[in-house]
C-alpha cells in the first residue's frame, strides 16, 4: 500500500521545500493554510501545511500543532513534522506536542529525528547541527535568532520534557540501523536524534525507517524529506499549464539572510529588474510612500518590466519588527495583485503575508529550481507561477536562476 503524506511545518518555505521532494517524483503535492478544515479538500497524496507557528510561544505553537493534527491527521497519512534546521521557531515544543497527540491515537509514539539538508550545507555530527562548516551556535542565523540556550539536539528536546537517543554515524552505516530503531521504538516515547553527512546517510536513515508504523513519525526538513520521497516509486501525472502573462514577475526579499541580499545585489546588478527598496519607517509610518512604491511596482509588472522589492535594514535590526513588516509590506503591495505575471518571495514570513492579501490559500507544486527552492502554481483568487525560498538557502546567484526560470514559465505557460 502506497500512504499519503502530511508534512506540518511552522512557516511556508518548509512546508513547500519539504512537499516538492514529493512532488516532483509525481507525487501530487500541495501547500495550504489557514483553516485546516479547509485544508481538506486537497484530497492529494500529499498535503503540507504552514501552521505559521515560528513566532509563536511554545506554549501557542504547541497548541497550534495539536489543533492541526486533530483536523488533518490521517490513518493512511504518515506523518512529517517539518523543522528549521537552524532550530528557529519552538521545534521541541512541537515535537512534544505531536508524540502526546500520537500516544493519545496510536497508543506510543517514535521519532526519527534527522534535520540534515546536506544540499544546503547543514548536517548533523554527534547530535548537533553543523551549518557551512561550523557549529551552529557560531552561524549567522543563530547569532541573529535562536530559541535554545545550546544546539545539541537531545538538550533541545529536553527542554520540551523530550527523550532523545543520540544515533552516530557509526551506527547510520553500520548495517544495523533498523534493528537500532525498532528497539528505541519498543522502548517507546523516544526520539531517535540522528547524524547525517550526506545524502546516503539520510537515504540510510529512510530506509531503515520505512514502512513506518503508526506511532512513528518523522522530524526534519527538505533532507530527510527527499531521502524518504526517493524510496516510493515515482508517478507520472500530468505536467501543469497555465495561460501565458505578459506581464513582469513580482520578487519579493524580506528575510535579513546574508544569502538572500547578497543573491538581491548580484540581481539588481543584471539589469534585468527594477529594484525598489523600501525602509521600516516607509513601511510603519509613510502612507505615501507605500502608495508610491505600489504604484510604481504595478506600472512596472503591467509593462512586463520585473520588480525586485527589498525590506532595507541596518546592521542591527529589530527583529521583533519583522511580523510587522512583513504584513505592513503585504498591505501595500496589495493592489498590485492584477498586474503580476510570476511572484517569488525569500523568507516563509514575508511570503505568507503576501500571499494572503492576495487572496492566495495554497500552492499546487510543479518542480525544485535548486535545492530548497521550489516551483509551482498559486491556488485562490490569483493562479500564477511561485517560487520561494528560504531566506538562508541559495547563494548570490539564487534569485538570477529563480527570475530565469519563472519567466520562462510565465512566457511558455508551461514548468517543464
Amino acid at each position: 500500500m502506497t500512504h499519503g503524506w502530511l508534512i506540518l511545518a511552522d512557516d511556508l518555505t518548509g512546508a513547500a521545500d519539504c512537499a516538492i521532494a514529493f512532488g516532483r517524483r509525481g507525487r501530487a503535492a500541495a501547500v495550504t493554510w489557514g483553516e485546516a478544515d479547509a485544508a481538506q479538500d486537497h484530497q492529494l497524496p500529499v498535503l503540507a501545511y504552514d501552521a505559521a507557528s515560528r513566532g509563536l510561544s511554545a506554549a501557542d505553537a504547541a497548541k497550534r500543532h495539536t489543533d492541526v493534527l486533530t483536523q488533518l491527521a490521517a490513518a493512511d497519512r504518515i506523518l512529517f513534522k517539518k523543522i528549521d534546521s537552524t532550530l528557529r521557531g519552538q521545534p521541541a515544543a512541537e515535537t512534544a506536542a505531536t508524540m502526546a497527540y500520537l500516544k493519545a491515537h496510536a497508543g506510543a509514539a517514535f521519532g526519527v529525528f534527522a534535520p540534515a539538508f546536506p544540499a544546503t550545507g547543514r548536517i548533523t555530527i554527534d547530535g548537533r547541527i553543523v551549518v557551512g562548516g561550523q557549529p551552529l551556535e557560531q552561524a549567522e542565523v543563530w547569532q541573529r535568532d535562536h530559541s535554545y540556550p545550546n544546539a545539541d539536539l537531545v538538550d533541545v528536546l529536553a527542554s520540551a520534557g523530550v527523550g532523545g537517543e543520540k544515533v552516530t554515524l557509526a551506527t547510520i552505516r553500520g548495517g544495523e540501523l533498523r534493528a537500532t530503531f525498532v528497539e528505541l521504538a519498543r522502548q517507546g516515547d523516544v526520539v531517535a536524534v540522528c547524524d547525517a553527512e550526506t545524502d546516503q546517510d539520510l537515504h540510510l536513515i529512510a530506509e531503515a525507517s520505512l514502512p513506518a508504523a503508526p506511532s512513528t513519525f518523522f522530524i526534519g526538513s527538505g533532507g530527510l524529506a527527499h531521502a524518504l520521497a526517493g524510496l516510493q516509486a515515482e508517478h507520472a501525472v500530468a505536467p501543469l499549464r497555465i495561460p501565458t502573462s505578459a506581464c513582469g514577475t513580482l520578487i519579493v526579499v524580506g528575510s535579513l539572510a546574508g544569502a538572500s541580499r547578497a543573491a538581491a545585489c548580484k540581481l539588481v546588478a543584471t539589469g534585468t529588474v527594477t529594484h525598489f527598496p523600501v525602509t521600516p519607517e516607509t513601511l510603519l509610518n509613510d502612507g505615501a510612500g507605500r502608495a508610491e512604491l505600489a504604484l510604481a511596482v504595478m506600472q512596472r509588472l503591467s509593462g512586463g518590466g520585473d520588480a525586485l522589492v527589498e525590506i532595507v535594514m541596518n546592521d542591527h535590526p529589530d527583529m521583533a519588527l519583522g511580523p510587522k513588516l512583513a504584513q505592513r509590506l503585504a498591505e501595500a503591495l496589495q493592489s498590485v495583485a492584477p498586474s503580476i505575471g510570476a511572484f517569488a518571495a525569500t523568507g516563509g514570513e514575508t511570503a505568507a503575508a503576501l500571499l494572503a492579501r492576495f487572496g492566495v490559500n495554497g500552492i499546487r507544486l510543479a518542480d525544485e529550481i535548486e535545492p530548497g527552492v521550489s516551483l509551482g502554481l498559486t491556488l485562490g483568487r490569483l493562479v500564477v507561477p511561485i517560487a520561494t525560498k528560504a531566506g538562508a538557502f541559495g547563494d548570490e546567484h539564487s534569485l538570477i536562476r529563480i527570475s530565469e526560470r519563472l519567466a520562462a514559465v510565465r512566457t511558455k505557460g508551461s514548468f517543464t
